[in-house]
């Protein structure tokens, strides 16, 4: 069974991508980013993510689902903006990074009212 707090950390997961993004951006650090698949949240939507919120209840599992579009459109959003940033595309960088601030906006929700439901 999930434990207390578990979707929070899987937001936790989010956020310290969204950071390494961030820093890359400001020439802080060398991350490329990573498919969906790979991030740690991706791993659990990808993995034991499906099971966990399935044994949850049917609306947990439903709420979870909706996790993988904004996901996906989260990383290509993060790949272009990574993209622009190289090319020197300052204002492209930025729009990108709108949208990948915007999506984290509708993941963060997402995993807020996963946890909610899980108590």
């Amino acid at each position: 069974m999930v434990g207390n707090a578990f979707f929070f950390q899987r937001l936790n997961d989010h956020i310290q991508y969204l950071r390494k993004i961030q820093g890359a951006i400001e020439d802080k650090n060398n991350f490329e980013g990573t498919d969906p698949h790979h991030c740690k949240l991706g791993e659990w939507l990808y993995g034991t993510g499906p099971e966990e919120a399935a044994a949850i209840s049917n609306e947990t599992r439903t709420i979870f689902d909706e996790l993988f579009e904004p996901h996906e459109r989260f990383h290509n959003a993060s790949h272009r903006a990574l993209e622009k940033h190289a090319a020197g595309d300052h204002e492209g960088c930025e729009k990108e990074m709108t949208e990948m601030h915007t999506l984290s906006g509708v993941l963060v929700n997402i995993l807020i009212k996963l946890d909610d439901l899980s108590h």
